[in-house]
């Protein structure tokens, strides 16, 4: 007996949408949902851009490496990586088919599977401290490397980014991306004013 297909809480982003400068592709994410098979969603509040051989912050800035190479890939997948020896982060790649270029998703309002993710994250206070800030969403939602090069449009392996019918915000001024050292003058990184799961105001 086949498994059963997860329903997901909207429609999967075509991967057109994700065939776009991230610097465009960014700021459309706000508001769209991230959603997992087992049923934890989480409506994305805020991004950065990462752009390739432009970005002095990218990870992709001096090439393609084994660590870097699903950046390089076709746009719509997810590119995880390992931080600061403890935490994994998700990108959403976008661009060109070569071109290292990507959207960090930077913190989640959680809609629905709330309890498994206070499992996931017990030494949460507060259901706001759940998804705000990159580590904190990939633990919540249970992103691990593993889910590094899946293919969020095609949703086979658990993971997909929804629209629930939810616009994004009508102004989203750009503000300067958080925890870099170069590219620290450019204004790449957007969120969702007042939205209180943002991980930094």
């Amino acid at each position: 007996m086949a498994p059963r297909r997860p329903r997901w809480p909207g429609d999967i982003l075509a991967r057109s949408f994700f065939h776009g400068d991230p610097r465009v592709v960014g700021p459309q994410l706000l508001n769209k949902v991230l959603a997992c098979a087992d049923g934890r969603t989480g409506r994305i509040v805020e991004v950065e851009a990462y752009c390739g051989a432009i970005d002095p912050a990218a990870h992709t800035y001096r090439g393609k490496t084994k660590r870097n190479a699903v950046m390089f890939g076709p746009p719509g997948h997810m590119y995880v990586y390992f931080t600061y020896g403890m935490h994994w982060c998700c990108n959403t790649v976008c661009g060109d088919d070569g071109e290292g270029a990507g959207v960090l998703i930077r913190a989640l309002e959680p809609l629905a599977g709330i309890e498994l993710m206070r499992r996931a994250r017990p030494k949460a206070r507060r259901d706001r401290e759940l998804c705000s800030g990159p580590a904190r969403l990939t633990q919540a939602l249970g992103i691990t490397g593993t889910q590094n090069g899946i293919d969020l449009v095609k949703a086979r392996d658990g993971y997909t980014v929804v629209d629930d019918g939810m616009p994004p915000p009508e102004y989203v001024p750009g503000s300067a991306r958080i925890g870099i050292r170069e590219g620290t003058d450019l204004l790449w990184r957007w969120f969702v004013a007042g939205n209180p799961h943002v991980s930094k105001a």
